[in-house]
This record gives C-alpha cells, structure tokens and sequence, in this order.
C-alpha cells in the first residue's frame, strides 16, 4: 500500500542520477574506469556491494532504470546500508523497479491506474488494477495499487486480501506491510497493527513516522488495559 509510486520518487531519482551527472562519475562502478557509459545490468547489481556509497548509490539508480524484480530484492539489503542516501536511493529504486510488469500495454495501463488514483477517480481506478490483475496475477504491485484503492474506499477486508496476495509474491513490500498496519488500525486492532509495523520496519528501518506510529498505539494499548481493570 502507501501513497501510489508516482512523481516524488521518480523526481528523486532523477534528481540522483543528475548529480552524478554533474560531479562527473557517469554511470561506472569506479570513479577511474574511462569513458562515462551507462552501467550495465550485471555491473549495477556488482555496485551495490562496493565499498564506496557513492557506487553503491549509482548502482541502485542504474537499476531504478533497468532493474528487474530479483533485483529489488538485492537492493532491500541497501536499505540497511550505512550511508542514508544510499538507503534512501534504494527505497526509491525498489518502488520503481516493482512498478514494472516486463509487459509495455500492462504498464501502460498500470499508469493509467495511478493517474486515475491520482485524480480520485477510485471506482474507474479499481477497474483498472483488476484488470490488469486478471490478465497478468503475477505482477505484485497492480495488488497492491488496489489494495490500496480499497482501503481508500473503507473496505478493509478486501484491502487485507490484496495485500495477502502482494506478499505472496513480493516478501520485501514494507509498503504492503505498512499498509496491513494502516488498516488494521481503522478496525481497532492495534496489537495486530503493531505486529505488522513492526515487520515493515524490520524490511525498511526508514519509514518515516512509523516507530513512532507504534509508540501511539502501545500507549492506546495500555489504556485500553487500564480501563478493564
């Protein structure tokens, strides 16, 4: 679940990609490897395991752009990395590369989905992650988009069942597990929320506000406690 993929992200790693640009290191696993070139697929993954962050960085941006979906499982290492911008370049990558169902028409459709979402046009949107989940069931992240959808629209339970099926097929989505977080706090099940947060946490320690979400509701727990004693 999570906000759709859209323009932050792809505004962000753009944004990376540039200032490698600027600074003059192009897209080479090594500062002194010659002519600037892109990276290949191969080389980008290797990037991700070298010592300096700013290769680990390139890599994690080159595979934004050419990555498939094993190798967002190899960057949900990078989220645990030392260097924050690393971790942040990888978050971002992984939302990108996960947007991609190797099918140009599904794609094409899929943003059509997120543009519908975008515009609050929930029902035409949910129309359009269904079918593009009919056609092709193995793409994790049209589940997820409705999902999503279907917790916007306050039906719960078919959001938990999307998003049981987004982890079935990507088990690094701390979206999707942020996202059983979010819901089972509208059904008041904070012990179980907490369960899920805490997982999302352990896939990306980055999460924003989500420790912090966790502390709200074991406070909401203890209270509950004290009332029934």
């Amino acid at each position: 679940m999570r906000k759709p993929f859209g323009g932050n992200m792809m505004r962000q790693l753009i944004w990376w990609r540039a200032v490698l640009v600027v600074l003059g290191l192009g897209w080479t696993p090594f500062a002194a490897s010659g002519a600037d070139r892109a990276l290949s697929r191969a080389e980008a993954v290797k990037s991700l395991e070298q010592p300096a962050a700013l290769a680990r960085m390139k890599g994690a941006v080159r595979l934004a752009e050419i990555g498939i979906m094993r190798d967002a499982d190899l960057l949900a290492a990078r989220l645990h990395d030392d260097d924050g911008q690393v971790r942040e370049v990888a978050a971002a990558a992984m939302w990108q590369i996960w947007s991609r169902s190797g099918d140009k028409a599904t794609d094409a459709r899929y943003q059509r989905g997120i543009k519908l979402m975008q515009a609050r046009r929930l029902d035409e949107a949910v129309v359009v992650f269904s079918d593009i989940i009919k056609k092709q069931p193995a793409f994790a992240e049209a589940w997820n988009k409705r999902a999503t959808l279907y917790f916007m629209q306050g039906q719960f339970d078919l959001s938990l069942k999307d998003c049981d099926e987004v982890m079935k097929r990507n088990r690094h989505h701390f979206g999707a597990l942020s996202g059983y977080g979010q819901i089972y706090i509208q059904k008041g099940d904070y012990r179980r929320a907490i369960q899920y947060l805490e997982r999302a946490l352990k896939v990306n320690p980055n999460q924003a506000g989500t420790a912090d979400t966790i502390e709200v509701l074991e406070e909401k727990l203890q209270e509950r406690q004290r009332k029934t004693i």
